[in-house]
């Protein structure tokens, strides 16, 4: 199978995944059911995915980071975290019900984990060659550090019924991220 048509087939299995969570739980659903709404046999989804938790991960890296992770490389962090949030928001039920999943393959892990790679690459292509002000400070540190912070905001947004837009949050984060802990007690 070429490159376009595991693509066709990876979206049409996302798009089933993401139907079948507006009427059910995520661990309530079976590859079968998968299958079934995509119209494909199920050996078709292990060609593709391990389980449903990876074809989770698979929505999130190419529906939610690939678009943002060409700003992000070229410093437009700010329209990176409002086309993020808008992509989510846009997505808003499914979202919803995804950030509800938890255990081993929580939806905060799985995220976490994407974001975290994405950060990754960009610090280490933007520190390759340079000497570290703090060893211990590595970008692999770094990238962990800002993934869990900004996992959290965004799941805490969704849970919260995403009462503000995108690009209020977009705001609300760079506000957090751009000062000190002390700055923000001494502005409350």
């Amino acid at each position: 199978m070429n490159g376009q048509g595991k693509a066709n087939v990876d979206l049409l299995l996302a798009e089933s995944f993401k139907e079948l969570t507006m009427k059910q739980p995520i661990e309530k659903i079976t590859i079968k059911e998968i299958t079934d709404r995509a119209g494909v046999i199920r050996p078709t989804f292990y060609n593709h995915f391990q389980d449903k938790y990876e074809l989770l991960e698979w929505i999130i890296q190419t529906q939610l980071l690939n678009p943002v992770e060409p700003l992000i490389q070229n410093g437009m962090v700010n329209e990176a975290l409002i086309l993020l949030f808008a992509n989510i928001e846009r997505e808003k039920e499914f979202y919803i019900k995804a950030s509800r999943l938890e255990g081993q393959n929580s939806f905060e892990s799985i995220a976490r984990q994407c974001v975290e790679s994405v950060l990754l690459d960009v610090m280490k292509n933007r520190s390759a060659g340079k000497n570290p002000k703090f060893v211990w400070l590595t970008p692999e540190r770094i990238a962990e550090y800002y993934a869990q912070s900004m996992c959290y905001v965004v799941i805490a947004w969704i849970q919260t019924g995403m009462t503000i837009s995108a690009k209020e949050l977009a705001e609300i984060y760079k506000y957090i991220i751009k000062r000190s802990m002390d700055d923000i007690i001494a502005e409350l």
